[in-house]
């Protein structure tokens, strides 16, 4: 699965860094957990991190590949960045919803999007939300707007009704 990609997203951690890419690795069907790299003693006043703990782990989902950092508790995650995640069906909605969200902040849920154990913001969508708000006209956007406004977790067969206005 490695590749080349030009760009990489990059996670900051506190120290979760391989606990964070095996549990989306656990998810994801397509996924491949790649390079750990390792703290030295130099930098030690720098990073403060104990020589041979992990400073990166590189991993891949559904192709995309991502490097998580143990960076320590300076930054921390926020709604401002998500990742989203396209599923065929209500049945593949449902698995990542609970997969991803679980542990996570309950009260972070809405209109698809969920923060999971780590803080980290997904927003988990079906495919046909996309190509319905592509095509809709206007009266159909306002019908699945304020359709989705209300959800937690999307529901598709909810959508579709409100795209067909019943």
């Amino acid at each position: 699965m490695p590749t080349l990609n030009k760009i990489v997203p990059c996670l900051w951690y506190d120290k979760e860094a391989e606990d964070a890419a095996r549990f989306y690795c656990s998810i994801f069907k397509n996924s491949e957990l790649g390079a750990i790299t390792r703290y030295t003693k130099e930098g030690f006043e720098i990073h403060k991190k104990p020589e041979g703990s992990v400073m990166t782990v590189t991993f891949y989902l559904e192709g995309q590949e991502f490097t998580a950092l143990n960076g320590g508790p300076i930054f921390k995650f926020n709604e401002a960045v998500s990742f989203e995640v396209r599923c065929k069906d209500q049945a593949e909605i449902d698995y990542y919803w609970d997969k991803l969200g679980a542990g996570g902040d309950p009260k972070a849920q809405q209109c698809g999007w969920l923060k999971d154990k780590y803080g980290l913001s997904w927003q988990v969508v079906s495919d046909d939300w996309v190509e319905m708000m592509v095509e809709a006209s206007p009266a159909q956007r306002e019908r699945l707007m304020k359709a989705m406004l209300p959800m937690k977790k999307f529901d598709t067969a909810a959508l579709k009704r409100a795209f067909e206005g019943k």
